[in-house]
C-alpha cells in the first residue's frame, strides 16, 4: 500500500450570473468540475433555478489573477484631478442670481 494521496478534487470554478440583458455579471459562488460543460450544467443547477437568469459565465480560478494587497500603492491617484468633478466648481450662487435677474426683469 502507497503513502501516495490521489487527487479527487475537481477544477474549482467561479460562476457568474446575469439577472437581465444588459446588466453586468455578478459572482455568485463556485462549483466543482471536471471541464467548462459541466461547471455550467452545474452552475445552472445551483445558481439559476431559483433566481432570475439569462447568462452564466464560468471560470477557472486558477485564471484569475489579482492584485497583492501589498501593491496597494498603484490606486494611488498621481495627479489632482478634481476639476473633472462637479463638486470642484461653485456655480450655485450664479445660477440663484441668474434667475433672480430673471424673476426681476419679468415684473
Amino acid at each position: 500500500m502507497t503513502d501516495q494521496k490521489h487527487d479527487t478534487q475537481w477544477r474549482l470554478w467561479e460562476v457568474f450570473h446575469q439577472a437581465k440583458r444588459g446588466a453586468a455579471h455578478t459572482h455568485v459562488g463556485s462549483v466543482h468540475a471536471p471541464d467548462a460543460d459541466m461547471a455550467l450544467l452545474l452552475a445552472k443547477e445551483q445558481f439559476a433555478r431559483r433566481q432570475a437568469c439569462v447568462n452564466l459565465w464560468v471560470v477557472p480560478t486558477d485564471a484569475i489573477h489579482a492584485t497583492a494587497y501589498e501593491d496597494d500603492d498603484i490606486f494611488i491617484h498621481g495627479t489632482d484631478k478634481s476639476y473633472r468633478e462637479a463638486f470642484g466648481y461653485k456655480v450655485r450662487s450664479r445660477i440663484r442670481a441668474s434667475m433672480e435677474e430673471d424673476t426681476d426683469d419679468d415684473d
